[in-house]
């Protein structure tokens, strides 16, 4: 007979668990429909892959720039109103697509972006430590894990729309464009074509928008604003008392260091594998079905993730994962051809336990500073916009030594899982 120690959510939790885990998809989808917009922008709007990488840059900036503002008003307020605010500035930016696509400003559509993620920084900011608080804290990294697997589903979803509906239509990437080459177009031809693709791309979101609306709605009629026995009534410490002490932690203060590398480490894996099939001759489309199985294997090894950390200890999970990923990439990088796009696609299966991983181990025992802890853990997704336009400017410069440029680039999440390995052995030996 089950103890309670092995239930992961209570009965009376189940509700707000399931309505909150659905927000975890929500934003996989925004995550993994962007990403392969930085090589459609590149193409349309005729411009570098280190300027088209400035998606993933103002993507991933409203992250590192809401995160704290979005834990400051969780503590003044309560969860669900986080949430719903974060719902409601996630539409705004889906909308402000309209707009971008009428007037083909590339920056407009970062703005969008940007506005887009103060939303995405409040739902990961209050989802989160909202999950690991459903419960008892000793199954909260299990629980996180669950939730989180629900994110990749949204990122298959995001990545379905952007392979089958966005790069399948965009007649920039048609391959009579392709013969020719987009750049080579007559100035009127290329209106037209920038014109009907831009409406292309825009859809998506515009539709996200209104789903995102219709989720705002059921938050507010049926979530609680913060549960009575969630630990929640207490005071509040003093930012200071709460900085101080995160500060002094060492496990907390080194997972915000590997959260960013960890985060750099995916946004660049998943956004380049178009850039680096293309240099194979493979066209967008087909490049980001390769994307789609890189999805398929992070969602199922997830899953099988959680159930092994029943038997194994996290920590040491996240090392053995971390090693893998160093061996992924490094065939990645030194492996020419079909062989170099399966390992990459491969990495995905290590990457699938980190974030949730090194969140839940980076919180353990930070007790009441947890909501400020959890926004700099949030904020530390702005690796995803520092080394995405490192590697593309790698990737611009065409080769590297024998090395075609776009494998050499994957340098960069090398150093990423080594950091992370490094991370999951120090944090197995302290526990």
């Amino acid at each position: 007979m089950k103890t309670n120690k092995e239930i992961l959510v209570e009965k009376k939790y189940l509700v707000t668990f399931i309505l909150v885990t659905t927000l975890f998809a929500l934003w996989g989808f925004a995550n993994d429909i962007t990403n392969p917009m930085v090589a459609a922008f590149q193409t349309v709007m005729e411009i570098s892959a280190t300027k088209a990488s400035m998606v993933q840059f103002a993507f991933y900036g409203g992250y590192a720039t809401m995160a704290i503002p979005a834990a400051l008003f969780v503590r003044k307020y309560s969860y669900k109103k986080g949430i719903l605010l974060g719902l409601a500035l996630y539409a705004t930016g889906a909308f402000l697509f309209i707009p971008a696509a009428e007037f083909q400003e590339f920056s407009y559509f970062c703005i969008s972006l940007y506005i887009l993620t103060f939303g995405l920084a409040f739902l990961e900011t209050t989802a989160n430590p909202f999950i690991l608080s459903l419960g008892d804290p000793k199954t909260a990294t299990r629980r996180l894990n669950l939730s989180q697997a629900f994110n990749p589903m949204g990122s298959l979803c995001g990545m379905f729309v952007a392979s089958n509906i966005v790069l399948a239509s965009l007649e920039s990437d048609s391959p009579s464009v392709r013969e020719v080459g987009f750049s080579n177009l007559a100035e009127t031809a290329k209106d037209a074509i920038r014109l009907h693709d831009l409406a292309v791309i825009r859809n998506p979101y515009v539709i996200l928008g209104c789903i995102v609306v219709l989720m705002f709605v059921i938050i507010a009629a049926f979530v609680r604003q913060n549960p009575d026995d969630m630990a929640e009534k207490h005071e509040e410490p003093k930012i200071s008392e709460s900085l101080k002490r995160l500060w002094h932690n060492h496990l907390y203060r080194e997972g915000v260091v590997t959260q960013v590398f960890y985060v750099a480490a995916q946004i660049m894996c998943w956004t380049f594998i178009i850039q680096y099939a293309d240099n194979l001759g493979i066209n967008k489309a087909t490049a980001q079905m390769y994307n789609i199985c890189a999805m398929s294997m992070f969602l199922c090894s997830r899953f099988v993730c959680t159930l092994l950390m029943k038997y194994i200890n996290s920590r040491m999970l996240l090392m053995i994962f971390g090693i893998g990923g160093i061996c992924t990439t490094l065939g990645t990088i030194f492996i020419v051809g079909q062989a170099g796009l399966y390992c990459l696609v491969a990495t995905s299966a290590f990457m699938s336990l980190m974030f949730p991983t090194i969140y839940g181990v980076a919180l353990e025992g930070v007790g009441k500073d947890s909501t400020l802890g959890a926004a700099f853990l949030v904020m530390a997704i702005v690796g995803g916009a520092l080394m995405p336009p490192l590697q593309g400017m790698i990737i611009d410069m065409g080769t590297v030594g024998f090395l075609p440029a776009v494998n050499a680039s994957f340098c960069l999440p090398l150093i990423c899982f080594i950091v992370i390995s490094i991370y999951g052995l120090r944090a197995y030996t302290k526990r």
